[in-house]
């Protein structure tokens, strides 16, 4: 006698549902501010949001070096006439077009102009001008970190000021930037020193910008 086979009935494994993936949300995010960026106006509000962000990464991802540098300020930079001879024995030395000193103002996050000066003469009207230390240009902010850190920052130029107009103005592509003094955490001020041209030597450069801003502080 033959027995039928009882048929099995196999269960289904439950589908697990997959969580939304955060990465979606943020696509979905920028398309929507795509959508609303629908006038040059809107377009140039999100620009000028993002870089004052990046503006501030810069300065808190380097608090530590800059509140030392708040702290650990005693040095000053010696008097204009003085600052003037060595910024002209750097002109000479170098080959340079520009030479622009600052103070600087942490707490105020500013800089004043105590000197510019081309390989032609010094350019007065500029002098005493307060502008941001830190900006919404991205290369100026890390140029300023890395003249924090007690390095020389060297890189092609761009203006985003009237300082800067000045150099273009007398043929500068390329902009040397170091501290006074160079040592990490005392930063009191700052030399750029501007070039028609990249150095030949960039290393040699960047050691006589050194001493320059050596023999500037006090």
């Amino acid at each position: 006698m033959v027995t039928a086979k009882k048929s099995v009935i196999k269960k289904r494994a439950p589908v697990k549902r997959v969580a939304p993936v955060k990465n979606q949300d943020i696509t979905d995010k920028v398309i929507d501010l795509i959508k609303w960026v629908d006038s040059p106006f809107k377009l140039i509000s999100v620009v000028l949001i993002a870089f004052v962000a990046f503006a501030g990464y810069f300065a808190w991802d380097s608090r530590q070096v800059i509140l030392g540098a708040i702290s650990n300020k005693k040095t000053e930079l010696k008097e204009p006439l003085l600052v003037e001879a060595i910024a002209k024995s750097l002109i000479y030395d170098l080959s340079a077009d520009v030479v622009i000193v600052n103070s600087v103002n942490l707490q105020a996050n500013s800089r004043t102009t105590i000197l510019a000066m081309s390989n032609q003469g010094r350019e007065k009207s500029l002098e005493g001008a307060i502008n941001a230390l830190f900006t919404s240009t991205p290369e100026h902010n890390k140029a300023v970190i890395t003249m924090f850190q007690g390095e020389v920052a060297c890189e092609p130029f761009e203006p985003s000021s009237k300082l800067g107009e000045y150099a273009v103005k007398h043929g500068v592509t390329y902009m040397c930037r170091g501290s006074v003094p160079p040592e990490q955490g005392r930063f009191v001020g700052y030399i750029a020193v501007g070039f028609k041209l990249p150095p030949k030597d960039i290393s040699q450069a960047k050691t006589r910008i050194n001493l320059a801003s050596m023999e500037m502080s006090e």
